[in-house]
């Protein structure tokens, strides 16, 4: 069980409850969470690649959040939960095995940064009509 499963649960659609695995180590701040999926379960049986595209698709041009290219992702030997520390960044990055129907859709972030304070100053710039990266940069 985690807070965020019911989110995740009912913002894509899903008809079965996720899993949702946070990684936490011995560092002060950063994160690494950790979405897998079994894809041949999904609406429409998606691939690995298409989830990267939808990812960079609904991200493009946004200020905080960038997504991998699949030959990117594919070619990373780690992931380094403290690369975003200090900044309101997350960065995205989609593993997945085709032939399988299996993805993983990890997120690196600061969670000190944007975790829930980052968020709060972001929504509120948003809802008060200021520049959305105002206080973030």
């Amino acid at each position: 069980e985690h807070k965020h499963t019911p989110e995740i649960e009912f913002h894509s659609g899903l008809a079965h409850r996720p899993l949702f695995v946070p990684s936490v180590g011995r560092f002060a701040q950063g994160m690494i969470v950790s979405l897998p999926l079994q894809l041949w379960s999904l609406s429409g049986k998606p691939s690995p690649a298409d989830l990267q595209n939808v990812y960079a698709a609904f991200y493009d041009g946004g200020p905080f959040v960038t997504v991998s290219a699949a030959s990117a992702a594919d070619a990373m030997a780690n992931l380094d939960p403290e690369a975003l520390n200090g900044t309101n960044q997350l960065a995205i990055h989609v593993f997945g095995n085709a032939q399988r129907g299996q993805a993983v859709v990890c997120a690196v972030l600061d969670n000190l940064g944007k975790g829930a304070s980052g968020q709060a100053v972001q929504n509120m710039n948003l809802m008060l009509g200021f520049e959305e990266t105002a206080g973030l940069t």
